[in-house]
């Protein structure tokens, strides 16, 4: 796994705490976690803030961009495996001529070739 790779997998999961958090501390139709806080969390939470509000849409960018690039490292790196690995086993397809024969079952314990 590349140095990048794991940057992305800890970015992603970083980004899916500060979301949880951050979609906990808005205020909805009851209150929310920004009710808890006071005073000041309404002030700061309250449903006139843009601030949060644009916070959440970039961390949501965030969140949604490493997943992204976490799904193409992964793809690309599973297709050069596939695709340079000189020991991976031959697959036989449906239409392949000897796709429709068994090899011969060994004999039982006692029993003659």
């Amino acid at each position: 796994m590349s140095i990048l790779t794991v940057l992305c997998y800890i970015l992603f999961v970083l980004a899916a705490i500060v979301l949880i958090v951050v979609v906990l501390l808005q205020e909805g139709r009851g209150g929310g976690f920004g009710e808890a806080l006071g005073v000041h969390g309404r002030e700061t939470f309250g449903p006139g803030s843009k601030g949060i509000n644009t916070f959440t849409a970039w961390t949501a960018a965030v969140f949604l961009g490493t997943a992204l690039a976490i799904h193409f490292m992964n793809k690309s790196a599973v297709l050069n495996n596939i695709l340079i690995d000189p020991n991976a086993p031959a697959t036989v397809g449906p239409n392949d001529p000897g796709a429709g024969a068994q090899a011969p079952a060994d004999p039982a314990p006692g029993e003659q070739k």
